[in-house]
Formats: C-alpha cells, sequence, structure tokens
C-alpha cells in the first residue's frame, strides 16, 4: 500500500501565497490527458522504461543462483545510474548491515576515488569475487578506469581464468565493452537500447545485484507492473500517483517559485532511494532553464540541521516526507527511567520517529512550507518496486510538462568530452583547445606552512 497525503501543499491549509489552489490542478486536466495519451504512444520508445515491469526473469535468477554458489564477493562497477539503483535497492531491502552477516558480499565500484576502490580490494578476495561491469554506452570514464585496474588484477592473479570472474551489462550491439566481451568470450547482458541510465534499475542493470543478493526480484517487479497498470488506466492527477507528484511538483515550482525539492525520509533504509531521485530528476528535468534543484534530508537528523533553513530561510522549497508504517524491530523505553525524562516512557522509538514527523509536518504548516507525505504500509520489494516506477513516471511526465525531452543529458555529456580532450582521447583535440580557453586561473589564495 502507497498512499500520498498532498493536504499540506494546498492553499485552503498554507495559504494562495504558498499553496497550490484545486482549480489549478483542474485547470490542468486537459493537458495532463494530452500528456497521458503521449506517454502511452511513446511506451514503445522514449517511455520503454514503462515496459520493464513485464520482462522475463529466469536468466537472472539462473545466473544469481550459480554466482551465489560459487562466489563470496559480488562487486558492481559502474556509476550514476548503473550504481544508484542497486545501492538504492539493496540498503532498502537488505539495509544496512548485510555484508555483516551474509554471502555473497555487495561493493560498489563507482567514483574513481583511489582510496575508496583501494578499501574495497582490502575487503574482498579477488580470487572468490564477482565483478559486474555496468555501462550503456560501454564508455563511462570511471567505469572503465576501474575496470582497467580490476582486468589487470585479475589477469595477474588467475590467469586466462579471469573471464570466469567478469559479467559485462551494456548495449546489446555497440560500445567498447560489448566489442572486448564478444571477443574475449565474456558473459554479458543487455540494457535495453532505449532506456537511459537513470531509469534503468528495474533492467538487468539493477535485477542482477538484487538476486544475487536474495532479493526477490519478481515481487519487485510485480509491485511496478500494479503501478503501471493503475497508471495507465486514468489520467486524472487526483487519481493518478505519478502525475500527481509531478504536477504538484511543476506547479509549486512554476506557480509558486518552489525551486528546490527536498525528500525528508523517515525510515533511514530509504536514504539511497532519495540518491537515486536526486539524479532521476536533476537530470531529467533540468534543462533550458527549467527544473528543480534536488535536496537530501533525513528525518529525524536533519531536524537538528536543515529544518531550521527549511522554516525561515527562503521560501523556496516543497518537502516530500516518506514515511514506513511497519518496522521489523521496535525498542520500548521502560517506566523505570529518571522523572526529568518521564514524558518517553512507554514509548517506542518507532512511535517517537512517527511523531517528530509529524511535529515537523506541523511546524511547517505554520510557516507555509508546503510539504507532501508519502506513506508506505511497509518496506518490501512489491512497495518498491511501485515506488520506483512512479517516480520513474513521474518524472518522464514533468519533463512533458516543462516540453523538455526528459531522457538526454547533453550538459552531462560536456562535460564527459572536457575530460576526455583533457586525458588525451583521440578525437577530441578540440575539447582540450576549448577547456584551455575557457578554465584560466585568475585568482589564487594559497596558503602555505
Amino acid at each position: 500500500m502507497i498512499k500520498i497525503d498532498f493536504t499540506n501543499v494546498m492553499s485552503d491549509v498554507i495559504g494562495e501565497k504558498h499553496g497550490i489552489l484545486f482549480e489549478e490542478i483542474e485547470a490542468y486536466k486537459e493537458i495532463v490527458k494530452e500528456v497521458h495519451e503521449k506517454i502511452k504512444e511513446e511506451k514503445d520508445n522514449s517511455f520503454y522504461f514503462t515496459k520493464l515491469p513485464y520482462q522475463r526473469t529466469e536468466e537472472i535468477k539462473k545466473l544469481a543462483t550459480e554466482i551465489r554458489e560459487n562466489f563470496d564477493y559480488f562487486v558492481v562497477i559502474g556509476i550514476g545510474g548503473s550504481a544508484l539503483g542497486n545501492q538504492m535497492i539493496q540498503e532498502a531491502i537488505n539495509g544496512f548491515n548485510y555484508n555483516d552477516f551474509n554471502y555473497p558480499k555487495f561493493y560498489i565500484m563507482d567514483n574513481v576515488d583511489p582510496e575508496k576502490i583501494g578499501n574495497i580490494f582490502d575487503l574482498i578476495d579477488i580470487r572468490k569475487t564477482m565483478f559486474n561491469v555496468i555501462t550503456k554506452s560501454g564508455s563511462t570514464v570511471e567505469t572503465i578506469a576501474n575496470f582497467a585496474i580490476v582486468l589487470t588484477t585479475l589477469k595477474d592473479e588467475l590467469g586466462e581464468d579471469y573471464k570466469d570472474h567478469l559479467i559485462f551489462t551494456t548495449d546489446p550491439e555497440k560500445g567498447f565493452l560489448r566489442k572486448f566481451g564478444e571477443r574475449e568470450r565474456i558473459k554479458m547482458l543487455d540494457i535495453p537500447p532505449k532506456v537511459g541510465g537513470r531509469f534503468s534499475v528495474l533492467s538487468n542493470v539493477g535485477l542482477l545485484s538484487s538476486a544475487v543478493c536474495g532479493i526477490d526480484i519478481e515481487q519487485l517487479l510485480e509491485g511496478a507492473r500494479k503501478a503501471d497498470e493503475l497508471c495507465m488506466k486514468i489520467s486524472n492527477p487526483l487519481e493518478n500517483p505519478a502525475y500527481l507528484i509531478g504536477l504538484i511538483h511543476y506547479l509549486a515550482c512554476e506557480r509558486k517559485g518552489k525551486h528546490i525539492s527536498v525528500m525528508m525520509p523517515y525510515f533511514e533504509r530509504l536514504s539511497s532511494f532519495v540518491d537515486w531521485y536526486r539524479q532521476l530528476w536533476a537530470e531529467s528535468l533540468g534543462k533550458e532553464g527549467f527544473g528543480q534543484t534536488p535536496l537530501k534530508s533525513i528525518g529525524t537528523i536533519d531536524q537538528h540541521s536543515q529544518i531550521q533553513l527549511f522554516r525561515e530561510g527562503p521560501k523556496d522549497k516543497i518537502i516530500t516526507f516518506l514515511r514506513v508504517l511497519e518496522s521489523s524491530r521496535d525498542y520500548k523505553i521502560p517506566k523505570d527511567i529518571p522523572e526529568e525524562i518521564g514524558y518517553l516512557a512507554n514509548h517506542s522509538l518507532k512511535e517517537i520517529l512517527d511523531i517528530e514527523l509529524e511535529g515537523t509536518r506541523a511546524a511547517l504548516i505554520k510557516s507555509q512550507v508546503p510539504n507532501l507525505t508519502i506513506t508506505i504500509d511497509r518496506l518490501d520489494p512489491y512497495n518498491l518496486g511501485m515506488l520506483i516506477y512512479i517516480y520513474e513516471l513521474a518524472t518522464g511526465f514533468t519533463g512533458l510538462l516543462y516540453k523538455i525531452n526528459p531522457f538526454d543529458q547533453p550538459a552531462v555529456e560536456e562535460g564527459k568530452d572536457f575530460a576526455y580532450g583533457l586525458m588525451g582521447r583521440k578525437g577530441y583535440e578540440k575539447k582540450l583547445e576549448d577547456y584551455s580557453e575557457l578554465v584560466k586561473e585568475k585568482y589564487l589564495l594559497e596558503i602555505k606552512d
């Protein structure tokens, strides 16, 4: 069960200056209907990610079983959409201590920070490790750089047997990784060509690591299927969860100046969901002067830091709380405690967590800060699959409201091109010249011993 409470974004609760009028939602119903029809028309093309919940999983589950039986460590090498989704599902379902009690132990090599990569090498036995290299393009700099280090290390340790410790997840036809894998006869999985990286978590990109770590991927996809069936059936934003989220954020941004979208889970296992959401929302919608800046906040931790800014700082934020009703464990505070803190007696930690959320919501209402609450009855693969799908569709839908392409990332690509020029990649000499013209040190403060 997923419930969206948008009471506190409405004008009759927080006032017309910061709140949305029902008339504004009603005024967009025909536009939303048009966008809805376009999305249905594009399910075989730009919105192909909406078809992922219907894929077959026999191959993935069989491969995952073989990995669990033969390896003690499973390492994903990827970045952005090829890593964040894996981390998000893992932490949401298996929690933070999975590696302390389970095999195969799971790690992600995303950044090219040598300290981070070295720390992972310190923890694994490379002879007992399967590496899943994930990049749709087959040429993502950070991923290929880390892969090059792993490849050399595997060859030094295992000789020709190195191939048995690699799985490539990449484009089915093109790119360096595909060509290298075919030449070396390395096991490969396809990323659907019409699915971009940040929308790919429910493809082979995220399903393999999930299945390897014992997560029920059938339930994950079942939840996503349920969300698809609901969202494709009706265009009314008051009945369609993805369109409701998208339209509220669009109106809050464009009509009320809420240019920052805060996501604040009061269930810490969803902290990586926010990391995944930040890429999805920022990279998809931040174009042509449009978009919102996604900001991560964790309840109750950031009640003691960011809430001060949210209430009394610039009124440029809309906040989404994520709440989970059931916790797998809880701790009750006993009666026999000092009188000064007696108000805590007989409350459990989960009760306090929920009460803190209610207190924060009330404080934000008082400060006229729009906020909505998404409640999940329990954090399981089914509900997580629903939530993933809803936010992916909400993102694509909102992009069409802005009349931009939510599936490209031209500003990201140019940064990569400059990096290629600096590294001396053939064909990017002009980018090196452009870099030299753009980046000139003029002002520098240096502190010496």
